[in-house]
């Protein structure tokens, strides 16, 4: 990282920021726009090359600068500690974000990454809106935006998924908004503030979400030139509910319950809550539709269209939270977060037609924000970077087919091999409390009360799990603790290791190989490994300062904000390791 130091100065910022007079404004943009897109892979920015439009991901490379070898150096590889990550310069090892949910000691069941029982829903149901984020132990760079202006800067998150955007907006953000499934709108926390504004309340009230599940998931282009994916029916895609196969046309009005008819705005609860129930809404293009309308206040066109024909409404033209953003004199944070990208891959694979069209349609969307930034916020004002949360392996099932190193294995089928052992081995007793992120959690107290020490069960531990099926390494968290590693498989655990959080026994899956949900099946994919597929992501920076460019140097995730921090003229967070 000591490369990157002079090398990211000089590549990215287009002139010498301290050549200013002293009487002059500080140097800054007007507007800085994070966009994490959840699970995309670094590859995905040139093998849909050739069907991308001008004015998107190209238009990011073409005019911005992009770090081509860009990754993640930590495990476990999930969007709660990606996105914090991103935003706080930090390890899970200091910003305590560990995985999306993990084991908690003091109350002895496992916790979500943003639940905090403290709040209540603002426009939701229930514990949907019961999150803050109160888990994250660091300052993130959107806080210290806020900190250098003594709160004078405005920070928004907007994602599909709450973790998406509230670790981005960080502890002191003006507002996080997050999408509900039970009833189709986006929504807060009594965290942020007591009620929704009335732009989010005129935006929910468009049922955008209906609308689009309205109408029929086809391809954008003829089918038959989606030729950088498999077969459109193929064994290791999981269907829709209802559906007989996973192909093309998705009858989204059938798999919904949302009548085809239902295409216009405002539609009535019930039929908003229906649309929006469960993994339907979210494993579509339609679903990122959403979000990328929620972030930026202009009309939305439906995403199954080509073009769009309709005319903008009338609300849309007002100013609203977001329409002023970077329009009031100081630099303002919109952090936004793509989540459909993930749904999508988590059902269909990377390789799978599916993808491919969320990839296309997520272009169209990023050239009409891009657009709305130019319009709105003026050409060359905005400071916009891209990444993502983590990558994803290829369907196991895919790589067999192609004669290629891969296995599933089941996270309960692991637990339960344990705990027989270590009952045959030392009696009766409830010894793994949890096995969650490759990790597991061992019943101290059960172990004290028969005079075993820990870290000699630990170890037993260990020799079982190494001779589990796709067990590649695995290691005591009292090792992980005494020794240290600056690169290679072993970093990657201490960088991901928060004691307080984590368990006793760390696992290595070998490559090519995943816990599957499905177990013993493999349909779709995941991700979370130390492996390039879920480590390696793209990383662009575009707009005010940013020269023209490219680079293979070696970068971390964990150097974006510090690298902002040095664009703002501002303190990096309080826990950053990054360089910048």
């Amino acid at each position: 990282m000591k490369k990157i130091l002079p090398f990211a100065l000089a590549a990215l910022l287009a002139g010498p920021a301290f050549a200013q007079k002293p009487s002059k404004p500080l140097p800054r943009p007007k507007l800085v726009v994070g966009i994490v897109v959840d699970q995309m892979r670094y590859d995905y920015l040139y093998r849909y090359w050739a069907k991308l439009g001008s004015g998107g991901f190209k238009r990011l490379l073409g005019e911005g600068f992009s770090f081509e070898s860009c990754h993640y150096n930590y495990v476990p590889t999930y969007t709660g500690p990606g996105h914090a990550s991103i935003y706080t310069g930090a390890t899970p090892s200091a910003n305590g974000i560990v995985g999306n949910n993990w084991y908690e000691r003091e109350t002895g069941r496992s916790t979500y990454v943003t639940e905090d029982k403290t709040v209540q829903s603002v426009g939701g149901t229930g514990a949907a809106g019961e999150q803050s984020p109160r888990h994250m132990m660091t300052t993130t760079i959107t806080d210290e935006l806020r900190l250098a202006t003594n709160f004078q800067s405005k920070v928004i998150g907007v994602a599909m998924k709450d973790r998406g955007s509230i670790l981005p907006a960080g502890h002191s953000a003006n507002a996080a908004y997050w999408y509900d499934g039970g009833n189709g709108s986006f929504i807060s926390s009594t965290f942020y503030q007591k009620a929704l504004p009335e732009w989010v309340v005129k935006f929910n009230q468009r049922g955008l979400a209906t609308k689009y599940l309205g109408q029929t998931w086809n391809t954008l282009r003829p089918i038959a030139e989606y030729t950088e994916s498999s077969p459109d029916n193929v064994s290791w895609e999981s269907a829709f509910k209802g559906e007989a196969a996973p192909v093309f046309p998705h009858d989204l009005p059938a798999i919904s319950g949302v009548p085809a008819a239902a295409r216009k705005d405002n539609l009535p609860g019930p039929a908003t809550q229906t649309a929006a129930d469960g993994k339907n809404t979210s494993a579509t293009p339609q679903a990122g539709a959403t979000a990328a309308n929620a972030a930026t206040p202009t009309w939305a066109c439906c995403p199954a269209r080509h073009s769009a024909t309709a005319s903008p409404p009338t609300w849309a033209s007002k100013p609203s939270g977001l329409s002023r953003l970077g329009q009031r004199g100081i630099v303002d944070f919109l952090a936004l977060s793509y989540s459909s990208t993930d749904y999508v891959g988590h059902q269909f694979g990377p390789n799978s037609i599916e993808a491919e069209d969320t990839y296309l349609r997520l272009d169209q969307e990023l050239t009409r924000l891009l657009n709305y930034l130019d319009k709105t916020v003026g050409k060359g004002q905005t400071l916009v970077f891209l990444s993502a949360d983590h990558g994803s392996a290829h369907s196991p099932e895919f790589l067999k087919a192609h004669s290629l190193p891969a296995g599933v294995s089941g996270a309960s089928v692991v637990r339960d091999t344990l705990q027989k052992r270590l009952v045959r081995r030392h009696g009766a007793g409830n010894w793994v409390l949890s096995y969650e992120n490759q990790q597991v959690y061992l019943n101290r107290q059960l172990a004290a009360d028969k005079k075993l020490k820990l870290a000699d069960l630990a170890e037993e531990v260990v020799q079982v799990m190494v001779q589990q099926p796709g067990v590649s390494r695995a290691l005591t968290a009292e090792d992980i603790q005494k020794s240290h590693w600056d690169n290679g498989m072993l970093m990657f655990l201490e960088n991901g290791y928060y004691p307080k959080r984590c368990g006793d026994v760390m696992v290595v899956l070998e490559p090519g190989w995943y816990e599957s949900y499905t177990y013993p099946g493999s349909k779709g994919t995941t991700h979370g490994a130390s492996w390039s597929y879920d480590t390696h992501v793209p990383l662009l920076f575009w707009g005010w300062h940013v020269k023209h460019g490219e680079s293979a140097t070696p970068v971390k995730v964990v150097d974006i904000a510090p690298t902002m921090a040095r664009f703002l003229h501002i303190q990096e967070p309080s826990g950053s390791s990054g360089g910048r």
